[in-house]
Formats: C-alpha cells, sequence, structure tokens
C-alpha cells in the first residue's frame, strides 16, 4: 500500500496554488459579492464531500454555544473575500497580496487587548517594521494614483476581516481545524445569498466559456481541493514549519503579478514586500516557539 502524500509537499503545493489566485478571479465577470458567494457554495459542497468520504464527522452536540461564533466568522470570512475581490481590480495582484497579508499584524496589535496578553518589545519592532512596509508600497514612485489607493483600501479591508477570523477562531473551542472552516463555509453561503439577492443577483447567465472555467477553477482547485490539501496537512507539520511554508501564498501571488501579468513593482514596493512579509513571518516564528 502506498504511504500518504507528504504533508510538506501539500502544504507547499496548496500556497503555491493559493497564490495564483489573482489572475483567475480577474477573468470572472461577475460582481466580488457574487464570486465569493458561488466560491463559498463550492467550498462546501466540495470540503463536505471530503468529510464523508474520509468519515470525519462534526461534534453537532457540541457546536449549542458557539453556532453565533461560527457565523460571525463565515460573515467575516465572506467579506474578506469580497474586499480581496475588489482590491484586484484596483491595484496590481502583488500589492493587493501584501497588503492582505497584513492580517497578522492586526491580530497581534488586538490580541494584547482581547486577551490581555502582553506586547513585546519583539512584536512591537515587528507592528512599525511592517507598517513601515505598507508605507512604502502605498506607492512612493507614483504606481497609479487613485486607483491604486482604493486597491489598498480594499486589501487592508480584506485583511481586517482575515484577522476578524482568525481572532473569532480562538474564540471557538470544540470544533478544530477542517471542520470550522466548513461550517464557516456554510456560514458564509447563509450570509452571502441575502446579499447577493439583494445587490447584483445572479448574473451567470451573462458569463462565456472562459468565465464559467476560471470559475470553476477557483471553486474546485483554489479553495475546495486545496483547503482540503491544506487541513490535511497541517494536521501532520508542526506549526512553526507551517507558519514559513505558508509565506510561499504571497511570494508566488507577486512572482505571477510579475511574470505572467506583466505587472510592476517599485523597488520601494519590493522593499516594502520584504518588510511585511519578513517582520511578520519573524514575529509569527517567535510566538509558535513561546507557545
Amino acid at each position: 500500500m502506498k504511504k500518504a502524500m507528504d504533508p510538506r509537499f501539500l502544504l507547499i503545493a496548496s500556497m503555491a496554488i493559493f497564490g495564483t489566485l489573482g489572475p483567475f478571479v480577474r477573468n470572472i465577470p461577475v460582481s466580488s459579492g457574487e464570486l465569493a458567494l458561488y466560491r463559498a457554495v463550492m467550498a462546501t459542497v466540495l470540503v463536505g464531500a471530503f468529510l464523508l468520504i474520509s468519515g470525519q464527522k462534526i461534534p453537532f452536540t457540541k457546536l449549542k454555544k458557539e453556532i453565533p461564533l461560527l457565523l460571525a466568522s463565515g460573515m467575516a470570512m465572506g467579506i474578506n473575500w469580497i474586499l480581496l475581490f475588489e482590491a484586484y481590480k484596483y491595484t496590481t495582484v502583488s500589492v493587493a497580496t501584501l497588503s492582505y497579508y497584513f492580517a497578522p499584524v492586526i491580530v497581534t496589535v488586538v490580541c494584547p487587548f482581547l486577551f490581555k496578553e502582553k506586547l513585546t518589545k519583539k512584536q512591537i519592532l515587528c507592528f512599525v517594521m511592517s507598517t513601515a512596509g505598507l508605507v512604502m508600497i502605498t506607492g512612493i514612485g507614483d504606481m497609479g494614483g487613485g486607483s491604486h489607493l482604493i486597491g489598498i483600501c480594499f486589501g487592508l479591508g480584506a485583511a481586517v476581516f482575515y484577522a476578524t477570523v482568525m481572532l473569532l477562531n480562538k474564540f471557538i473551542k470544540n470544533v478544530e481545524g477542517i471542520h470550522r472552516t466548513f461550517l464557516q463555509f456554510v456560514a458564509a453561503v447563509i450570509i452571502l445569498l441575502p446579499y447577493v439577492a439583494l445587490t447584483t443577483g445572479s448574473t451567470l447567465h451573462n458569463m462565456n466559456g472562459t468565465g464559467w472555467i476560471n470559475l470553476l477553477i477557483v471553486g474546485i482547485v483554489h479553495t475546495g481541493i486545496t483547503y482540503c490539501m491544506y487541513f490535511s496537512a497541517l494536521k501532520e507539520l508542526p506549526g512553526q514549519k507551517a507558519a514559513i511554508l505558508s509565506y510561499i501564498d504571497p511570494l508566488v501571488a507577486v512572482l505571477v503579478s510579475v511574470t505572467v501579468l506583466g505587472e510592476s513593482m517599485t523597488a520601494w514596493q519590493i522593499a516594502g514586500g520584504l518588510l511585511i512579509l519578513g517582520f511578520t513571518l519573524w514575529n509569527e516564528i517567535s510566538a509558535k516557539q513561546k507557545s
């Protein structure tokens, strides 16, 4: 019988796939809210099928007190996707992604207030340097003016809601890993359905073949399959190693932006991106070592 796939390979592959999301999103001619809904629906179906086939039961008896938290985190996840997809429309994929990766910095700053954790000198340094990096990617040297700044604002908004998901997950004690994410997908569908119905409605009938292919790739590959790979790997890997490998996502996104889409980055923006990724990674690794 063949050995199970190497968890490091699974995590590297999933992070690399996540990093290629931007170009596919740009080729789907629907609103960001509508795309977020379809992504959540396909993810729910695929991850649900994975749980069923692998025999992983969700502990519903323990969930009653945590349903409000799951709904709130699912809503935050849906809004996070909407804002990230909007960011791709206004600025480069690399800048949108780097803005989005400010989320761990937000978590670091908020945790002392929510969980009465002491903010260390290293965490303060990481916050200051990551913020300096964010200022640098806003465009010292012109890169599209107002539209570029709007994209960064959307990326930061996505970061805020991704940080909200991360913080809410700290309060959810009885559901772990892929079970929790599956329930968050379900909650995102519940939240996004009325939002889309009241705003754009369904525009799938207007999509061409290219749009359909890209939508299916985003829903099936970038969400359903990749989340299953991601959580399968996380179960087997130490937290520090997973933290390091997770930064393959923004690095691939930057490479795709520059090499595939032909989007430029100034030297200041490259330096800013390195500051954000370097200091957030350093902070994350030091936090894993202490826990």
